[in-house]
């Protein structure tokens, strides 16, 4: 009876631990992500649906490229922030967020930015994995460009903008406007931008290892989508 009732609680144990998913998100990137805070408007839907799916999700932080790489050497279970165009023999949930990048640059510089392929003319500064999330054209430009760069931390992005250490940054304008609150006693942000509309929204998704993470997520998506419960979380970062 004793080893019945040792076998039930091992029985028990692999059960509970089937359950978790290892998450990884990338760097601090408010207001998405509050890497020491645990919330964040992206971090916030992520474990609401994988624990409506039934999941226990565990955070992992690092930088989109290194992310990647746990991934394929299943340091990690699923991957935040990605979709298709990313690459990799791994499997991909229904979207969950959506991103909406400008290039942006100093007024003062006075560029000429009506397309993608303009870019290339200048000193380019844009997030890990960019080249890849953002389109053909976008990596097309990126390969041509020899001033092309990809950078893990925003915050060092908003410096070397308002410094003109860089032509034009690449980036989503919520996470450009919560950084001028970090840097404002480093650099000018009262400097006039200009925003070039050249992308489309980029949708994320998770990346997942396994399939059935995918479906548990998307299950658990829907869910928070149904309940509004996704709507009360938008609603909290709205401010931002």
């Amino acid at each position: 009876m004793k080893w019945l009732w040792v076998w039930c609680l091992l029985l028990c144990s692999v059960a509970v631990s089937a359950q978790s998913l290892r998450v990884g998100f990338g760097s601090h990137k408010p207001p998405y992500i509050f890497e020491n805070e645990a919330r964040g408007l992206e971090y916030d839907i992520v474990m609401a649906a994988a624990k409506r799916g039934g999941l226990e999700p565990v955070a992992y932080y690092a930088p989109m490229e290194r992310l990647n790489r746990m991934l394929s050497k299943d340091q990690i279970d699923v991957m935040a922030t990605t979709n298709e165009s990313s690459g990799g023999a791994i499997y991909y949930s229904d979207t969950y967020i959506r991103y909406q990048n400008v290039a942006v640059a100093l007024r003062s510089r006075n560029l000429d930015i009506q397309r993608i392929s303009d870019l290339a003319r200048y000193s380019v500064n844009a997030f890990q994995r960019a080249r890849l999330l953002l389109g053909n054209e976008y990596q097309a430009m990126t390969e041509a460009n020899p001033r092309y760069r990809e950078e893990a931390f925003q915050i060092a992005r908003n410096r070397m903008l308002y410094s003109g250490r860089v032509d034009v940054v690449v980036t989503d304008m919520r996470i450009l406007r919560y950084f001028n609150r970090e840097v404002y006693t480093q650099v000018d942000v009262t400097q006039a931008l200009i925003l070039y509309p050249i992308f489309a929204a980029t949708d994320y998704k998770l990346g997942c290892r396994q399939q059935a993470d995918c479906v548990r997520f998307n299950q658990g998506l829907a869910a928070i989508r149904l309940s509004g419960e996704y709507t009360a979380i938008e609603r909290r970062y709205a401010m931002h």
